[in-house]
């Protein structure tokens, strides 16, 4: 069973990178991050109150995983673009059954960012460089 998730949730802990051989290929790459996603009700003093929110485990295939999870922190707000899945195994207490997200984007928001440091934009081989002379 399988569907379609957009929502915005807060990191909970620490991300997790793991690299999978991939015979010949360049090795598969997993971000896990532990979201929980809130429903804030506004109440009328003005203030939100929680109902409904809930823990997922999010996985994100991406090559770039080991870049995001040194970007991702515990505490960050993010917006996760995915569909969700439920697992289904055994182990030594019997069968277990858990929903987890597979995210195809994952984007932080704004909230709590102290600054932004834009990276160098990669060299493009096609464009001609600022010093060559026609």
């Amino acid at each position: 069973m399988t569907t379609r998730l957009i929502a915005a949730g807060n990191i909970g802990s620490a991300p997790e990178f793991r690299e999978f051989p991939n015979d010949n290929e360049e090795p598969r790459r997993l971000l896990r991050l532990n979201v929980y996603f809130d429903n804030p009700v506004p109440q009328r003093d003005g203030t939100f109150k929680d109902r409904g929110g809930y823990w997922a485990a999010v996985e994100w295939w991406h090559r770039d995983a080991e870049s995001w999870s040194r970007l991702f922190q515990k505490g960050m707000r993010v917006l996760v673009d995915g569909r969700t899945v439920c697992d289904r195994w055994e182990d030594e207490e019997g069968p277990r059954t858990a929903f987890k997200i597979e995210a195809q984007h994952v984007a932080m928001l704004p909230y709590r960012l102290a600054s932004v440091t834009m990276a160098p934009r990669p060299a493009d081989d096609e464009q001609p460089s600022d010093d060559a002379t026609a």
